[in-house]
């Protein structure tokens, strides 16, 4: 079965936690909010994909992703995430996402982190998350480890992979 398959069989409850919840792309102002007024600071750009490119992957492989607003607990768009399947060795399932700038340091990353893997390990708990990051990406790094991530014996091109 499909990862899109998978998540939208999912209950609404799944989509959500006390500070963040995640709402399909399906509008133009999703897309326009994704695409442009989304924002990251100069030095983050090089570090994530962009969601031009997490939405243009949906459009060319829609079963293997899930592009989403990440919204606050009013329904406000504070970033992007693209819930998929891991492009890398192995099975399993991934994420590509940023917080808007405007909203950063306020927990709402660590908070969508947590979310993604709820959602993710409720559409299949056996499939292992795998997320890779750059080398330089400490930020990243850490927020992985401490949400009980693994660095795996392998790259993803130049960038390290993690596992739960």
């Amino acid at each position: 079965m499909s990862l899109r398959t998978e998540l939208e069989k999912l209950s609404e409850n799944n989509w959500s936690n006390d500070i963040v919840l995640f709402r399909p792309v399906k509008t133009e102002n999703d897309l326009i909010y994704a695409a442009y007024d989304c924002q990251l600071e100069d030095e983050q750009k090089d570090l994530v994909n962009p969601a031009w490119f997490s939405i243009g992957r949906a459009y060319l492989s829609r079963q293997d992703n899930y592009p989403c607003i990440i919204c606050n607990k009013k329904s406000e768009p504070i970033g992007f995430i693209n819930l998929c399947k891991w492009l890398g060795n192995g099975d399993g399932y991934s994420w590509s996402f940023f917080v808007d700038r405007k909203q950063q340091g306020k927990g709402y990353g660590r908070k969508a982190a947590e979310l993604a893997i709820k959602i993710l390990k409720a559409a299949n708990k056996d499939k292992m998350v795998k997320l890779a990051t750059e080398q330089c990406n400490m930020k990243a790094q850490n927020l992985y480890f401490s949400l009980g991530f693994v660095q795996l014996p392998e790259l993803d091109g130049d960038d390290l992979v993690f596992g739960l």
